[in-house]
C-alpha cells in the first residue's frame, strides 16, 4: 500500500552574516529543532531554496549533481573558510522544478555547475548537519519585485505534497551600512519593521506585504535594496493564500539583523 506524504510547510529563514555558521545564537538551534520534526531521508526528497546570493538575468535552476561549497565572502576568520557542506544535488528534482516553472509560464533555464552559496549552506548546516538532504537552488532574477517572486514560489506549491521543502533564505532586515557600524543595541526600527511583517503574516494580508515598500514602517531603512527580503515572497507563494506563520526565531544579531524564521502553512 503506497503512502501519501504529508504536505510540508514552506519555510523562510534569515541567514544572517556568514558567521552565523560558527555563531548560531538562538536561531541555529531553533532551526535544527524544527528540522527534526520533518520526515527524514529518504522521505524528504530534497530542499528547493532561493537565496539572494545567486542572482541571474533570467530564472535559473541548479541541476548540479554534487555542488561545491562556495565561500562567497571575504574578511572573516579562517575557520569559516574551512567549513564544507557536501550535500548532494538532485538533477531530476531540478528538472521537475524547471517543468513546473515552464508550466506556469515562467521561462527558466538549467545551470549544472552552480555551487551552494552561503545563503543556502549556512542555514542548512544548522538544519541538516549531516548534509544528507539533496539541495536544488533557484536563482533570484535580477530586477524582479515581490509579485514576480511570489509567482515564482506559487509555481512550486505542488512540490510540498511530494516530500520537498520549499524554502526562502534572506533576512527580515538587512542594512549592511549599519552592520559595519558595530552597534550591538537593537535598533528600534528593526523591531518595528519585523513585527509589522509578523502582523501582516498573521492576518494573511498578502496585498499589504506585496506593497510593504509603501506600507511598512522603516521599509527603506530595513532594506536599502530588496534582495534579502524577496525570498520571503518565494516562501509565501509556495505556501499559498491560506498560509499562516509559525515562528521559529525572532532573534536580532548585531543590533540590526533580524533573524526571523518561520514555517508557513
Amino acid at each position: 500500500m503506497s503512502h501519501t506524504p504529508a504536505v510540508l510547510p514552506s519555510l523562510f529563514v534569515s541567514h544572517g552574516a556568514p558567521l552565523f555558521a560558527l555563531e548560531p545564537g538562538e536561531t541555529g538551534p531553533a532551526l535544527h529543532a524544527w528540522a527534526q520534526t520533518l520526515p527524514h531521508v529518504p522521505a524528504l526528497r530534497g530542499v528547493v531554496i532561493l537565496s539572494p546570493h545567486w542572482m541571474a538575468r533570467t530564472p535559473t535552476v541548479m541541476t548540479t549533481a554534487q555542488p561545491q561549497t562556495w565561500h562567497d565572502f571575504g574578511g572573516f576568520p579562517a575557520a569559516l573558510y574551512e567549513l564544507q557542506y557536501p550535500a548532494p544535488g538532485n538533477p531530476a528534482l531540478g528538472q521537475e522544478v524547471l517543468a513546473l516553472l515552464q508550466a506556469a509560464g515562467i521561462a527558466a533555464q538549467a545551470d549544472d555547475k552552480r555551487p551552494l552559496d552561503h545563503g543556502t549552506w549556512v542555514p542548512l548546516m544548522h538544519m541538516f548537519p549531516q548534509a544528507d538532504v539533496p539541495v536544488v537552488q533557484v536563482a533570484l532574477p535580477v530586477a524582479w519585485g515581490p509579485r514576480q517572486v511570489y509567482a515564482l514560489g506559487a509555481a512550486l506549491q505542488s512540490l510540498r505534497a511530494s516530500g520537498v521543502l520549499v524554502m526562502g533564505s534572506g533576512s527580515i532586515t538587512h542594512n549592511l551600512g549599519e552592520f559595519f557600524g558595530g552597534d550591538q543595541q537593537v535598533a528600534p526600527y528593526v523591531t518595528e519593521f519585523a513585527r509589522w511583517v509578523e502582523a501582516a503574516l498573521e492576518r494573511g494580508d498578502t496585498p499589504a506585504l506585496l506593497d510593504y515598500r509603501s506600507l511598512a514602517p522603516h521599509a527603506h531603512r530595513a532594506h536599502p535594496t530588496e534582495d534579502h527580503f524577496l525570498p520571503l515572497f518565494f516562501a509565501l507563494g509556495a505556501a499559498g493564500e491560506a498560509a499562516r506563520p509559525t515562528y521559529l526565531s525572532r532573534e536580532v544579531m548585531y543590533g540590526m539583523l533580524a533573524m526571523d524564521a518561520m514555517a508557513l502553512n
